[in-house]
């Protein structure tokens, strides 16, 4: 289906068990599944309110529930009823090691029995391309996830998008006000080809239909090409009619404030996780979020399939009308 059509209802409507639905990916993911006719459970957190209150279609049910609590799952998200697919959009806020491992693997681990239990035979789970090289611990803690998965016997779909146009949107507000934006290097260390949220939401709700997306990894990224971020820069200043600011930042910087943060969080749980933010802002920073080839080590922006129409530029074009918000929440770093 193009992703650009209006979703057709599914050949075979499912009952899907879903986790981080109120996050923007989870929101646009089951916006499309009710489109398409599946009945959707939603596992959200305590205190997430409604579900019409968190953004999701009428007809969808919200369960909040502690996910990190298996009996809470049992009793109050599957409560003894039956489920066709586990669909996961679900992953730690913030990246540090506690946080990833408790979200990413062990909730994950978690939900997985509980819903082998329930009669589940197909599980659709959001993971990231950076898992391909793993050098954080959320990024490890996902990968022993999706070992899990792999070996469970059920059928799996583990999509791995490329970037999220949240994730780059954090210098928008800098640019407006006539601040440099910030590259590191050249700000042509990196490139990637950003998904948005709906089109992403699409893919994974083709997962329940499509026999080739089954018991696969699947990488996938927006419309091509790839864009670095000395490119995304410049398009901000000319959509602002302004001419191009760039502000290079050397990676060392970054590796003499890891360092630091590195000593203090020897005596400072606070200061740790402070050392692993800094470690991710400077992964993202050097790292590509394309296929990356293992025989040669390099990012391969032809090999990274790609999906939809709606392009990173447009989103801008979006923000800086004021047609669209964006919260950055722990996407922020600028």
């Amino acid at each position: 289906m193009s992703a650009t059509d209006r979703p057709l209802p599914s050949p075979r409507p499912r009952r899907v068990l879903m986790l981080g639905a109120t996050g923007t990916i989870g929101r646009a993911t089951a916006v499309e599944l009710a489109a398409r006719g599946h009945q959707l459970v939603c596992l959200v957190r305590p205190g997430s309110g409604a579900a019409a209150a968190r953004g999701l279609p009428a007809g969808v049910v919200a369960r909040e529930v502690d996910i990190t609590d298996p009996a809470a799952l049992a009793r109050d998200g599957i409560r003894g009823e039956r489920f066709d697919v586990l669909v996961s959009c679900l992953a730690s806020r913030t990246g540090a090691p506690r946080d990833a491992w408790a979200i990413d693997h062990q909730a994950h681990c978690d939900a997985l029995a509980a819903a082998r239990a329930a009669g589940v035979g197909h599980v659709v789970l959001l993971s990231a391309i950076c898992v391909q090289k793993p050098l954080l611990e959320f990024q490890k803690a996902k990968l022993a996830f999706e070992a899990d998965l792999i070996a469970s016997g059920l059928d799996y779909s583990i999509v791995r998008p490329t970037a999220f146009f949240k994730s780059l949107s954090g210098q928008v507000a800098r640019v407006r006000q006539g601040k440099p934006f910030l590259i590191f290097g050249d700000g042509t260390l990196t490139a990637c080809t950003p998904i948005s949220d709906a089109d992403l939401g699409r893919f994974m709700a083709d997962c329940l239909d499509d026999p080739a997306l089954r018991n696969r990894i699947l990488p996938i990224g927006g419309p091509k090409p790839a864009i670095t971020p000395r490119e995304q820069g410049e398009y901000l200043f000319r959509a602002l009619g302004q001419e191009p600011k760039c502000r290079s930042v050397p990676v060392g910087m970054m590796d003499a404030i890891i360092a630091v943060l590195g000593l203090l969080g020897r005596v400072s749980p606070k200061m740790r996780d402070k050392a692993e933010f800094a470690r991710i802002g400077r992964y993202y920073a050097t790292e590509s979020m394309l296929v990356l080839d293992p025989a040669t080590g390099r990012y391969d922006a032809e090999a990274t399939p790609a999906y939809g129409t709606e392009t990173l530029f447009d989103y801008y074009d979006r923000l800086l009308a004021d047609e669209e918000k964006v919260d950055l929440g722990a996407h922020a770093m600028f």
